[in-house]
């Protein structure tokens, strides 16, 4: 039976940061991997990662014995892929390019039954509810539901405090890279006018009473960013650490002397 409190958004709620991983592979089995590590959550991401609603339900059941929770990134606002991955058994989505309020609000519905919202009832066939071993599901899913908007051009940040405002937004998340392109500042995310932006974005977001997120895969940044008050960041991503592990390894090997005559391995 699942827990009818989600944890991780009510960890959102109290201060100090909740760190992260991204899972940008598409892979339940790297994904289980990553779940041992003890990262506070995982990001299954379904907008630049090459996931799809099958590849998320695996990596949903591979984690699930696990401490981190899962959030699924959808690769748009879309209320019908809401309900879909919400069937798979998601609790916490986080969606990209939100531009405004209005925007916003329609995300809080399509998360909930109603009177609350528009998502339609059929948890009896899903992961969800177990199938409708969990009986009291549609009385306690609506509470279950955590939302986090990402804000990632100029226009949507100068509504941030609108965004923010949106009863059922429980996070706002900074996309500095797409911030930066969209302030003309194209692969530039730490721009000193960006860093500004986003400070000042944090800032309020703190103010309306939500939680303020950010992916930060340099040390030296991430640190600041908590420091600036952020509740939940992703600290690194795992193709990038696959990639760069195998290429400094195969570096150290290709670009090293290569041993004596007569050397033996330490097997």
């Amino acid at each position: 039976m699942t827990s009818t409190v989600n944890t991780f958004k009510a960890a959102l709620a109290a201060p100090g940061a909740q760190i992260g991983l991204w899972l940008g592979l598409a892979e339940p089995y790297t994904a289980e991997l990553c779940a041992t590590a003890g990262f506070d959550w995982l990001l299954v991401d379904g907008e630049h990662g090459p996931n799809d609603l099958r590849s998320m339900l695996g990596t949903l059941q591979a984690v699930a014995p696990y401490p981190a929770h899962p959030v699924v990134r959808i690769p748009h606002s879309d209320a019908a892929l809401v309900k879909q991955v919400l069937e798979i058994g998601a609790t916490t989505l986080l969606v990209p390019m939100v531009e405004d309020a209005e925007q916003a609000r329609g995300l809080v519905q399509a998360m909930r039954y109603p009177p609350q919202g528009i998502r339609g009832v059929g948890s009896g066939l899903a992961r969800s509810s177990r199938w409708g071993a969990d009986a009291h599901y549609l009385q306690t899913a609506n509470d279950r539901m955590c939302l986090l908007v990402q804000v990632e051009t100029a226009s949507a940040l100068s509504r941030i405090d609108e965004i923010a405002a949106v009863e059922g937004v429980d996070g706002v998340f900074i996309g500095p890279a797409d911030l930066s392109a969209s302030m003309g500042l194209l692969g530039q995310p730490g721009h000193p006018d960006v860093r500004a932006a986003i400070e000042h974005a944090f800032a309020r977001i703190l103010a309306a009473g939500k939680a303020p997120g950010i992916l930060a895969t340099d040390e030296t940044a991430a640190r600041h960013w908590i420091g600036k008050g952020a509740r939940f960041i992703a600290v690194g991503v795992d193709a990038t650490l696959l990639a760069q592990a195998s290429r400094a390894l195969a570096r150290r090997f290709k670009e090293a002397p290569a041993p004596a005559a007569g050397s033996t391995s330490g097997y």
